[in-house]
Parts: C-alpha cells; structure tokens; sequence
C-alpha cells in the first residue's frame, strides 16, 4: 500500500493535483500546455461529459467522429509534464482508495499539440514538426530509475562532445517517439526532426534580456548539428519528460508542434490560432 504522502488524493477521492477520478478520462489524451487552448479544442469535439480544472490543469473528456479524446493542459515545464504524466497513469493503473499497483497495466496514449520555436531555416514559422526524439537539457529523467534501456545514447553523447557541455548542467537525454503513433502521420506535410526540451524559455533557448547565456552561440550550433543525417529542429519545454517517462511507463506518446516562430529569420506567427486549430484536425482524424 502506497504512503498517503506517495499518492495523495483530495477529499472527493480525486488525484491530488489534476482533480480527476477514474472514469474521467479517456485512453487517448491530448496534452496542450495553455488552459485556453482546451476550450478551443474541444470547440471541435461532440458529447463532452467531463469538464474539470485545477490550478492549469483543465480537462475536456468528448468524443471526436466516434472516438473518445481527452484533452488536457499541462501548463508550461517538464516539472509539469512530471505531475500530469504520472497522475494520469495512476487513474488507471492503481486504485486510489488502497495504492495497490493494478496486475494488468493499461497503456494510454499521449499526443502533445504545442507551439515551439524553429531552429533553422527551413523550419519556417507557420510549419509543423513532428518530433521523431526529444533530448532534454532539463534533467528530470535522471531522477528515475532504470531509464537506460529506453535512451538513445549515441545521439546525446555525440550532441554533449559537439556542444562541449558542461560539468554544471544535467547531462542530456534523448528518447524517441512511439513508432506507431508516427507512422499515423506519414501521408501528412509535417517536418520531422529532433526536438530540444529546455528547462526555461529564456537563457536555456539562448534568449538574452539582463543576462547573459552560458553559451551565445548555442543556437547557432543547433541549427548547424546533424548526427547521421538528422537535424534539430526545434525548442520547446515538455516533449522529453512526455517521451521518457511515457516510456518507462508503458505508454505511446508523440509530440507535434506548430513553430510559431522561427530562431534564425526572425518569423514570427501573431496570431496563430487558425493554424492550430487546423493542426488538431489533422490529429484527430487520426487517433
């Protein structure tokens, strides 16, 4: 049995911090990071019968064409993606009242719907990456156990020698996405790239306000970097913590992301809502 300070729920019996009860939430959930995003998503959905929120976890449970979604935000941040993740699996794999880890494990697909920034030329704003692996400088898979297995090691270790990386930072990690989930998106226009999963939006994305950055040429290493054929394409703040995590757990996960804006021409999509909503179109057709 689990510690009540291991797994908490609220009065109602809900997870501690999503506020949601088995039964709320469908096996396929889409994971947006702004709250207000959800309500636009599920302009499209039809039947909805779970609207719930806490703090910027809002959560729309419908069905799209037949098929039941979830969707939900997760805020900005892997610490975020950390607490999503794991309460999700649990409203489904252990029983809240007694902690007891359930025999048969249920395996739940992710799909992250995000915005990013491109890091080369030809990942103009307005496009859509679909993150083939997530390598994240943010460190919180090394926190967990038995994570090994799941790393492409070639790829973080060729990427840490080329940026020289730091003995202060964590080291990175890449994890790739779910195979079968990405051959769902073959016949679309999307990009396919690495995605880089920061711990900040500003210094950790080579962003300088005040301060200074520990490495000012970073972005442009990046957008020059190519290991075996393959580029990076892209910042964002969650996909590794999705992708690991996801991974250990038994889980299926891909991100796409729309590029807002872009590192290297200076684009920059104002109003980019049209575009998104077009985007989850395309995902929900297909999940």
């Amino acid at each position: 049995m689990q510690k009540k300070t291991e797994l908490i729920t609220n009065k109602d019996g809900s997870i501690y911090h999503l506020n949601l009860i088995p039964g709320d939430i469908a096996n396929k959930i889409i994971i947006v990071g702004d709250p207000g995003r959800v309500d636009m998503l599920a302009s499209l959905m039809q039947d909805i019968r779970v609207r719930k929120e806490n703090r910027e976890f809002h959560t729309v449970t419908g069905s799209f064409e037949n098929t039941e979604i979830t969707v939900i935000s997760s805020g900005i941040g892997t610490d975020n993606i950390d607490i999503l993740v794991n309460e999700l699996d649990a409203l489904f794999n252990i029983d809240l009242n007694t902690g007891i880890v359930n025999e048969e494990p249920v395996s739940l697909t992710f799909i992250r719907l995000g915005t990013s920034g491109g890091l080369r030329a030809d990942v103009p704003a307005g496009s859509c990456v679909l993150t083939e692996t997530a390598i994240g400088f943010d460190g919180l898979l090394h926190f967990y156990e038995g994570y090994d297995w799941i790393l492409d090691t070639g790829l973080a270790d060729y990427l840490a020698d080329y940026l020289e990386w730091p003995d202060t930072l964590s080291y990175p990690y890449a994890v790739n996405a779910n195979r079968e989930l990405i051959e769902l998106f073959q016949n679309e226009d999307f990009k396919k790239g690495i995605t880089i999963s920061t711990p900040g939006f500003y210094a950790p994305q080579g962003r300088r306000l005040r301060l200074e950055t520990f490495d000012n040429e970073i972005n442009n290493k990046l957008a020059e970097f190519s290991f075996r054929g393959r580029t990076i394409s892209n910042y964002e703040m969650e996909s590794s913590a999705i992708y690991g995590l996801s991974a250990l757990l038994g889980h299926k996960a891909l991100t796409i992301c729309l590029v807002i804006g872009n590192r290297v021409t200076g684009e920059f999509v104002q109003d980019y809502k049209p575009l998104m909503n077009d985007l989850a179109l395309k995902v929900f057709k297909q999940i």
